[in-house]
């Protein structure tokens, strides 16, 4: 059996990983704060950028990240783009039908059991398949567990994620539920891997598909762009209060402008008794 390796760039790619699904859901906590107080298409657009946040750079790009540092003695690993860019939607998918279940659900428990199930199982289906997509001169093969035990983890972890967006508040609280999810998402990822077997073939002939440095760069532009641009828009909106205000505010000024208003008929005044003039005729 080959010698696998999880952290043969040392800490660099734990650290790094796991500074990037903080990130990711701190960022994505943040924009459900906003999606709690909106209405209509705005909710919409603010959970789309939650799941972007949470399930793509959250999960997807921890996921990659920690990828960097895996390897394997005498093989070289190649990884299917298709695959690779697929388990990227699953993961933006699943963690975006998780927040809608819940947003849309209230804080009913089956919307959040159910949603959290939901993202949990995707979330594992993102991180397996994400392994399928490498190519290398190995037999692979998983100790099922320890995957089960990953998937477990996996499905608490996003219950516990999609509790977190209805519940918590403040700038104290974001960054502490974030660090959290940050230690669910690592801990899942690294118990799957746990659960790989790798046995290397006498194959020799070359490997599809590419490099993982070759995704490096590509993937750090469009996440810094997305970041950056999902971090603005939460920024500069006005905070979950401040939205709950001005959403009072105007409901009050149409009922304003909606209602009707009853005349009321005030009675005249007594007519006083009429004093005797000098010019009466004596009766």
């Amino acid at each position: 059996m080959s010698h696998v390796h999880h952290f043969s760039s040392g800490l660099l790619t734990p650290v790094l990983a796991y500074l990037m699904s903080a990130v990711g859901c701190m960022l994505g906590l943040m924009l459900t704060t906003r999606a709690r107080a909106a209405e209509g298409a705005a909710r919409v657009r603010w959970l789309v950028g939650a799941a972007l946040s949470i399930g793509g750079t959250g999960i997807w790009v921890m996921h990659f990240v920690a990828m960097m540092g895996f390897s394997v003695d005498g093989a070289q690993i190649r990884y299917d783009v298709p695959l690779t860019a697929g388990s990227a939607v699953l993961a933006i998918i699943v963690v975006g039908l998780g927040l809608f279940l819940v947003s849309y659900g209230g804080l009913k428990a089956g919307p959040l059991l159910g949603g959290g199930l939901l993202t949990g199982l995707g979330v594992a289906g993102m991180h397996y398949l994400g392994m399928a997509a490498m190519n290398m001169q190995a037999h692979v093969s998983y100790d099922p567990v320890i995957v089960g035990a990953s998937v477990a983890i996996a499905i608490v972890a996003a219950t516990v994620a999609l509790w977190f967006t209805l519940r918590v508040r403040g700038v104290l609280a974001t960054a502490g539920a974030a660090l959290i999810m940050g230690v669910a998402v690592c801990g899942m990822h690294y118990t799957g891997m746990l659960a790989m077997d790798v046995r290397l073939a006498d194959s020799v002939a070359p490997l599809p598909g590419a490099r993982g440095v070759d995704f490096l760069l590509p993937i750090l532009v469009v996440v810094s762009l997305v970041t950056l641009g999902l971090l603005l828009a939460a920024v500069l909106a006005p905070s979950e209060k401040e939205m709950r205000e001005d959403a009072a505010l105007m409901s009050r000024l149409e009922g304003h402008q909606t209602g009707t208003f009853t005349a009321v008929q005030v009675p005249a005044p007594a007519a006083e008794p009429r004093r005797p003039s000098l010019f009466d005729a004596p009766e």
